[in-house]
C-alpha cells in the first residue's frame, strides 16, 4: 500500500511543477511582445541596511511603480548569490499601482566585513527588461558594539551611476 501513496505524491508534485513552467513560460513571452510593454519607476532600487548581525537574516524591501498604461509583470526575481532570497509578485501590476520586491539576506555567523548584493529583475518594459536593484551594508560580529563601515562617498556616487553601477555590483563578493 504504501508505494502507491509514494506513487500518488510523486504524481502531485510532478504536475505542479509542469504548471509553474507553463506559467513561467507564458510569461517570458511578454519580454517579446513589445505590444504589451509599459513603463516602472523604481522607487527604492538602491539600499543602505547599514551594519547587521553575522549569523541573522535580513530583510529588504523595494518598491516600485506602475508607470505605464499596460500592467506590468514581474517575470522573474534572481538574486546573485546564494545567500539571498527573492520574492517578487505573481500577479499583475495594474497602471498606477505599486509592488514590492523583498529580499531576505541570511549571513553566516563568522562573518564580517562590507558587502553589496543585486537582484536581477526581469519585467515587461520599455527600453529594457532587465533591471537590477542593489543593497549593501556592513556585517559585524555578534556583541560587536562598533559601528559597520560604511561605504564612502566616492563608492556610493559610482554606485549611484547607471554605467558604474552593474560593473560594480555583479562582481563576486566573498559573502
Amino acid at each position: 500500500m504504501k508505494p502507491y501513496i509514494f506513487l500518488i505524491a510523486a504524481s502531485v508534485a510532478f504536475i505542479a511543477c509542469q504548471n509553474q513552467d507553463v506559467k513561467k513560460k507564458d510569461l517570458s513571452v511578454l519580454v517579446n511582445d513589445s505590444t504589451k510593454f509599459t513603463n516602472i519607476q523604481w522607487i527604492d532600487s538602491l539600499k543602505d541596511i547599514g551594519a547587521i548581525e553575522a549569523g541573522k537574516k535580513t530583510e529588504i524591501k523595494f518598491r516600485f511603480k506602475n508607470t505605464g498604461t499596460k500592467p506590468l509583470f514581474i517575470i522573474s526575481a534572481e538574486p546573485g548569490c546564494g545567500c539571498t532570497i527573492a520574492d517578487y509578485p505573481k500577479e499583475a501590476i495594474t497602471p498606477n499601482s505599486e509592488g514590492v520586491i523583498t529580499a531576505s539576506y541570511n549571513v553566516n555567523s563568522g562573518t564580517t566585513g562590507d558587502f553589496r548584493k543585486n537582484i536581477h529583475v526581469t519585467t515587461n518594459t520599455n527600453g529594457t527588461t532587465s533591471h537590477y536593484v542593489y543593497f549593501y551594508g556592513s556585517i559585524k560580529n555578534a556583541g560587536d558594539t562598533t559601528p559597520g563601515r560604511k561605504i564612502d562617498t566616492a563608492m556610493l556616487n559610482a554606485l549611484k551611476s547607471k554605467e558604474l553601477k552593474r560593473n560594480l555590483l555583479l562582481k563576486p563578493t566573498k559573502n
